[in-house]
Parts: structure tokens; sequence; C-alpha cells
């Protein structure tokens, strides 16, 4: 749209209150809109925008609004809108981007979103309403717009977040559980580079009396690690990175892991068009260090490995629904048997009018567990899930059908109980 900072204010030559009024009581039946959007406050919209009607599928709408977001890189969100015109306004389709601070609140966040809601119904009302309705106010010019070279920015981009989260203490007469989570975000993203460090810590303990047991059953599990990654845009489609991270964890018998994995990523779309749509290639190949807390099956206590991993995936979100899926495989140098096949899909279809169709699956085809240890697995172990089980597979699945049929306006909102 090339203009920045515009406000859109509902004006009369009576004053706002009258106008809004007017607005309140007299609903313009000539304007509807589905608005498409998982993370929108809708009552909220519903609320302070009345300049239009508002219905429950896109098929008698005049204006579909597709609003979906990202997070950004200092940790707010780019939410992107696009108004799509369907009947007399069919053609008219234009997308607005709106860029949200991390320190901004939720009700500024749905306040923010509203007035660029706004911004792009304007287009379409004044052709159907008395354009002296309307008043638009400049805040900005392209004069004094700042371009990102001119930020001076003390941090460098540089974002960091620390977390003490999920402190949970359950008690019984019979059983007493403590699982504690904490740690540690430092994330630098810019246009070139997108580089994290992230340390974590992880402990759960579980006691469970038994009835004439003098001592209880007793599990212990800690997951700590350290995540990072370094990767760099070389151009709209091609990407390189190099990952690397520690973990220690016993309940998957890893006293020590260490990975580090160069690898390249290519995308079909450019990059810009990732929040609708990308269909992404990924290759790593790289190097694990694993030191083992009992013998292994393979009657290893340490290893120094070579694994290699391909991956393609594909998410595509569009005002009919949204598609995420994809495929992954990966083996081990020393052996090929070694190997794990991953295939995911997430599908949600606006099929006809109120009629939608959501389906999830994940399988999982696993020859690859060279950290059981050797032995038998006792049944306590197995309870308190202290210890993997050997499995060729895993499959999971969702599916769900939904029909909605009635009366297609939405305007109304009433929020008691």
């Amino acid at each position: 749209m090339g203009l920045l900072f515009i406000f859109v204010a509902i004006s009369s030559a009576v004053g706002a209150q009258d106008q809004q009024d007017t607005l309140d009581n007299s609903r313009s039946s000539e304007l509807s809109v589905y608005i498409d959007c998982q993370s929108c406050d809708y009552n909220h919209i519903r609320r302070q925008i009345k300049f239009v009607n508002y219905v429950r599928d896109p098929k008698p709408a005049d204006i579909h609004l597709f609003i979906t977001y990202e997070n950004t890189g200092s940790g707010g969100r780019r939410y992107e809108l696009t108004f799509i015109g369907y009947g007399d306004f069919n053609g008219i389709k234009y997308t607005l981007n709106h860029d949200v601070g991390r320190e901004a609140s939720a009700d500024e966040r749905r306040e923010g979103l509203n007035e660029v809601i706004k911004i792009g119904l304007v287009g379409y009302v004044i052709q159907v309403s008395d354009p002296s309705m309307y008043q638009l106010e400049y805040l900005g010019s392209e004069s004094n717009q700042r371009t990102d070279s001119e930020i001076n920015d003390p941090w460098n981009y540089w974002v960091f977040r620390v977390y003490a989260g999920s402190l949970r203490l359950d008690l019984e007469s019979n059983q007493k559980e403590f699982d504690s989570r904490w740690g540690f975000y430092a994330d630098h993203v810019t246009d070139e580079w997108k580089i994290r460090f992230r340390p974590y810590f992880n402990y759960e303990y579980d006691e469970i009396d038994q009835e004439g047991e003098d001592a209880p059953i007793t599990s212990r599990r800690h997951r700590h690690g350290i995540n990072s990654y370094v990767i760099k845009s070389l151009n709209d489609h091609w990407s390189l990175g190099v990952f690397s991270d520690y973990l220690t964890r016993n309940d998957r018998n890893y006293r020590h892991r260490f990975r580090l994995t160069p690898g390249i990523e290519y995308n079909i779309f450019p990059y810009q068009q990732a929040t609708r749509k990308s269909f992404t290639f990924t290759y790593r190949v790289g190097y694990v260090y694993a030191d083992y807390y009992e013998q292994t099956i393979y009657k290893q206590y340490t290893e120094n490995l070579l694994n290699q991993e391909l991956s393609a995936s594909v998410r595509i979100k569009q005002p009919w629904g949204q598609i995420q899926g994809g495929v992954e495989g990966s083996h081990y140098f020393h052996d090929f048997s070694q190997r794990r096949t991953e295939m995911f899909g997430d599908i949600s279809v606006r099929l006809t009018e109120g009629l939608s169709l959501s389906f999830y699956t994940r399988i999982e085809m696993i020859q690859d567990q060279l950290s059981l240890p050797k032995g038998d697995t006792s049944i306590e172990d197995v309870l308190l899930q202290q210890k993997e089980l050997a499995t060729d597979y895993s499959i999971y699945g969702a599916i769900s059908l939904s029909y909605t049929f009635g009366s297609d306006f939405a305007n109304v909102v009433n929020t008691r109980f």
C-alpha cells in the first residue's frame, strides 16, 4: 500500500458518538464479511467494527478476510491480512501487514489489529455507503519513514528470554509427583541470519507407596541439553545452516550425546511467501558422539557415528483451509539397516458451506534405536517410563468432521456466563 500509520476514524458532522450510534442501529445490509482467523478475538472485532455484517461461512460473503501471523525474531508478531472480494467485488484483493512488538499486551494486539481491519474494509465500504461518513487521517508519510539500515539497535537484534515454568507438585497420601522445567533462549534474527542458543533443564520425580512394602517405588528422570543453530540466507530460495545439540537423558540411556549437523535447504517458493505457502527440501549430514549409562543391545558403551537425513515438507495456508505434510528419512553410515522413516500430514479443508474436514496422521518406521540398554526391562521401569521400549513403528491419527447450518449472519455478540 506504500503508506504507514494510517488511522481510520468513523466521523460525521454531528459528532463521533452520534455517528457510532447510527452505525450500531443501522448496520449496512449490503456488505457481508467472513473472518477467517484462528488467533483473533472474534467477539471483539464484531463489537468494535459495526459498519458491516458478519457471516459464518465464506459463500454468502462479499469479503473474505484471511488473517495469519508469524512470530518475529524479536518475539513479536507480524500479521498478514488478505482481503478477498466476491460477487460485485470480484477481483478486488489486496494484503496488509501489521507488526506487533513483544511488549504488546493481548488488548493492544487486538486493538491494533482492529484498526488495520478497518483500513482494509474502507475500499469496499465506500462503494456501498456514503463516503462522507468516513475520514482518513495520515499520521506519517514516505518522507519520514525510517529504513532498517537507519535503526540504532544497541542489542543488535538479539533477544533473550529466561523461563522457569511448569513447576508442578502433586501430593497424595500414597503418591508424590514433582515436575520442573526451566531454561534460556538467546535468538538473533535478521533477513540474513537466524541464530539460536538454548540451554534447557527438565527434571521429574515420582514416588509411589506400595501396600505392605517398606520402601516406595521411586523414579527420577532428567532431560537436560543445549540446542543451537546458525542459519545463513543465501537468496530467495536457498539457505545454509549448521545445527548442534547436547543431550543428557537417563530414560533414553544417554549419559552424553553430542551432534553436529550442517545442512542446506531449498524452498520452491520465495521465502517472502512462507507465511502462506512453502515447499522445502532439506539435506543434512553430521557427526554424533554417544556415551551411554548402560551397555546397549549392540554391546556399546560409547559410539562415534555419522548419519544423513533428507526431508521434504509442504505448508499451505489459504482461505479454503490449510495443508501441512512431509516425509523424512535418515540412516547411519556404519550400518544402513539403522534407519528411520517418518511421514506426517495435517489437513483442514472447508469442503462446502458449513462443512469442514480435518485430518492428522503421523507414521514412523523405526529401526535406529541404538541407545536401547541391554537386558530385560522391569515392569516398574515401563510404568514409570524410566526406560525406552523397543518398537518397529509408531502410528498416530485423528479425524474430525463438522457441519454447521442455520442463519448466515453472525453479528450478535452475547458473552453472558
